[in-house]
Order: C-alpha cells, then structure tokens, then sequence
C-alpha cells in the first residue's frame, strides 16, 4: 500500500513530551531520542496529533496558492465548512472572493455532496453492501478501517467523496462550455482538513484523483477576509441548498439522506468506539453509519479556523436560511445529473480497498502466534501503567515493539530500575567478597 502522508514532524519544535503518543488512534507515534517519531504505514492523517501537541511540531503539507498558476485555467472546489469560517450575508461573496484571489471559476463541493447523496440513496435501495453501510466520504475513517478495522471494509459505501465528483464535474462541464481539454484545468480543493491532501496523492477506490491540489482554509482564510471588505454587490453564483452545505457538520450527511436508521460520530476516538461496537455485530440494526474524523464534524478540522463550536452554529444557520430555496436549488442536482448522464456507476469504486496489515505481528500466521505469546510473557512483566515513559503509547504497545526489535524490555523505567538494584545489591555482595588466599576459616 503506498503511502504519501501529509502528516509531518518539525523535529526543532519537537520536546520529546509524548502527549501525541497518548492520542493517536493507530499508535502511529514513537519517542526516541527526546523526538517523536511518526510510522508512516501506520498513520492515517487524521489530525489529531496536530491538534494535540503544545509545541506545534506537527503540520500538514498542502499546496500553495501559486500552485494553481501552473494550470490554463484554474477552478476552486470550496469545501462546505469553507462557508462557515466567516460570517457574511451572503455566500456568494465567498465565491467572489474566491476568484479575486486568480481562479477563473468555483464550483461548489456543497453541491457534489447533493450528487452523492442522490446516489448514496440508490446505493442503499440496491442492498448491495453489508449493513450497515459505513459512509467513505472521510479518508481518515476510511484509513483507520483498512488499518485497525479489516473486517469492515465491506461495509464502506464504495462512492466517490464529494471532493472527488465536485472535480470530476468542473472539468467535464468547463471542457463541454469552453473547449478546454481537462488536462489543462487545475481543480483545487479549500479544505478543512489534511486527509484529503493524503487522498489526491494516494486515492481511495480509484487509480487517480481528478484533484491537482489541495490549499489550506487558514491559508486563504486572511486573504478572503480581505476581499470580502472590497466586494459589495455580486450576483448569485451558489448553487448549493441548504443539504449539502449541511455536510459540513457532523450528522449533516445522514440528515440529508432523509432515513431514520442512521448512527453519526465524530472524533476519531469515539468513531473506533463504535467501529468496534459494529465490527462486534451491534448495531445491526442500522442502516448508516457517518463517521468523521475531526470533532463536531469538517468544520472542527485542524486547518480551518473558526471555532468549531461556532462554524457549526453558522452551518445550522445558513442551511436553514437556503430552505426555502431548496426546491430550485435541488432542480440543480437533477439538472447536473441529467446534463453529464451521470449514473450510480459512474460513481463507484474503480478498485477495492486494501488491508493495511501493519498492525499484524507477522504474515505467517504460525509465526505470528509465535510471536503473540512473546508478546503476552512480556507484558506480565511490564506494570500495565501506560505511562508512555519509554516512548511507545501503552505497555501492549512497548511489548510488541520489544517482539518485533524495535525496543529493550529495559526502555520501561520500572523494568530497568529493578535491573539497577539488583545490578545494586550484586555490586554489594561482590564487594564484601574475598579472594580465597584471604579468606578466613574461624573454625
């Protein structure tokens, strides 16, 4: 499985703390030598240890705004939380801003998320999957499943992320208006988030990604707030309902399919909760499952900037404020769908999704049960604390890494202060001891 993370350690920032080690969710992070240590097969590019480290060792890699120069002709793909970083009256003062800062056209992720969700409903109707169907519209949760959650691959919705279809549109529908071939159109996604920047390197379901690029919210959020104060009348250029900027906060996807058997999570934590619930056959009841990784939902991303608190408040807001609006607004789904033919086949997975077998001890399965009694002997010793004093998250954790040579049972600070006294108590007794031509027989 290739891996080209987003993800990335400053190793000057880095103290060595273990406070990422503690919150990641794949046990992605060592510290060795008083610095972190990230296990690329391991991580998922979830966020959460940007999120978590006080010395902001951790950062994302994503495109800068020049990048989109290298292309013809140049279209944003806003992300629906993008709307609810500012607060504004009208969101097609976004969109404008958007073009001031040089792209040529915008088309809105809110409206492909309507698309998806028009398929995701067939989907469902067709009971092609196992229930219930886990939604593939976070690479995050979809990494942390083929990582830690094997079983539940099956369960994925195998559709295209909104992300993906929204680009997919925007270079068909500008190639059929202006003749511009797609190799020449440059599609770069405004995200929340650095799990979509992962995908366009390394797609989900697909051999390539119709997205050249992925910019940061908080790196075009000052230059967007300093358009806004410049743009003043605009004429309408939202085509998104209230449904699919709705996607934005967590529990927005499942709404906008209109179900009642549906489970939303967000956090990443409690998303491995309940995959661990379903993955343990409960839950077999419900239709949906919505799994985000980020906190309340794309707007609680560690690259946008807006209290997630209050961007999920806008959110609610601006989708209630579009419900009137929202008959002639989903005429624009019907009308997108109908004008590129677009199919539920046209949507789908173009290949399975892998397992990320990095957690097994070893392929051979008799080696690796060799090797899990190894490791089970190993944690009797060590005090089950999970104190993250050697580096490694918890005492399993250590053990494993002892098994599989990347650590000393002495890296455990209780294990190696027993070795010292009794190392202490040998010294002692070797000290007391006499040559035999010294020693005395008082009998």
């Amino acid at each position: 499985m290739k891996n080209l993370h987003s993800i990335m350690l400053d190793k000057e920032k880095c103290k060595g703390c273990t406070n990422c080690i503690k919150r990641c969710p794949t046990e992605a992070i060592r510290v060795r030598n008083s610095k972190a240590r990230i296990i690329d097969q391991r991580c998922i590019d979830c966020g959460e240890c940007i999120r978590t480290c006080p010395y902001h060792a951790k950062y994302a890699i994503t495109d800068s705004l020049e990048e989109i120069n290298k292309f013809q002709y140049k279209v944003a793909l806003p992300a629906p939380s993008f709307y609810a970083q500012f607060e504004v009256d009208d969101v097609n003062k976004l969109l404008y801003a958007l073009l001031e800062l040089g792209f040529d056209d915008v088309f809105e992720v809110a409206k492909a998320a309507e698309i998806v969700t028009h398929f995701t409903k067939q989907f469902i109707l067709s009971e092609k999957n196992k229930k219930p169907i886990i939604s593939s519209a976070c690479p995050a949760v979809v990494r942390l499943i083929q990582t830690k959650f094997p079983d539940l691959i099956e369960n994925i919705l195998p559709l295209a992320s909104p992300m993906e279809v929204a680009a997919y549109i925007a270079k068909k529908k500008i190639h059929k208006e202006k003749g511009i071939e797609e190799d020449k159109i440059g599609a770069f996604f405004i995200s929340p988030c650095a799990a979509k920047m992962t995908y366009v390197n390394s797609p989900l379901g697909f051999e390539r990604s119709y997205v050249d690029g992925v910019i940061a919210i908080k790196d075009v959020y000052g230059l967007v707030r300093s358009k806004l104060r410049e743009i003043k009348d605009v004429k309408p250029l939202s085509i998104a309902s209230g449904k699919g900027i709705g996607w934005a906060a967590s529990g927005g996807e499942s709404l906008a399919l209109e179900i009642e058997e549906y489970v939303n999570v967000d956090g990443i934590h409690n998303v491995a909760k309940v995959l661990e619930e379903i993955e343990n056959g409960k839950l077999k009841d419900i239709t949906y499952f919505e799994g985000l990784a980020c906190s309340g939902g794309c707007v609680g991303g560690p690259l946008a900037v807006e209290n997630p608190y209050v961007a999920k408040n806008r959110i609610k807001r601006l989708s209630s404020k579009l419900k009137d609006k929202e008959e002639s607004l989903s005429a624009w789904t019907e009308e997108i769908i109908n004008s590129f033919s677009l199919k539920l086949e046209d949507v789908l997975f173009e290949k399975e999704l892998e397992t990320n077998p990095v957690l097994e001890l070893d392929s051979d399965i008799e080696r690796a049960m060799e090797k899990f009694e190894k490791v089970n002997n190993i944690l009797n010793m060590l005090p089950g604390l999970d104190c993250g004093a050697c580096g490694s998250p918890t005492c399993k954790t250590l053990a494993e890494d002892i098994v599989r040579g990347f650590a000393n049972d002495t890296d455990c600070i209780f294990i190696l202060r027993e070795n010292i006294k009794e190392l202490a108590n040998k010294m002692v007794e070797l000290s007391n001891k006499l040559p035999p031509s010294l020693e005395r027989n008082d009998e």
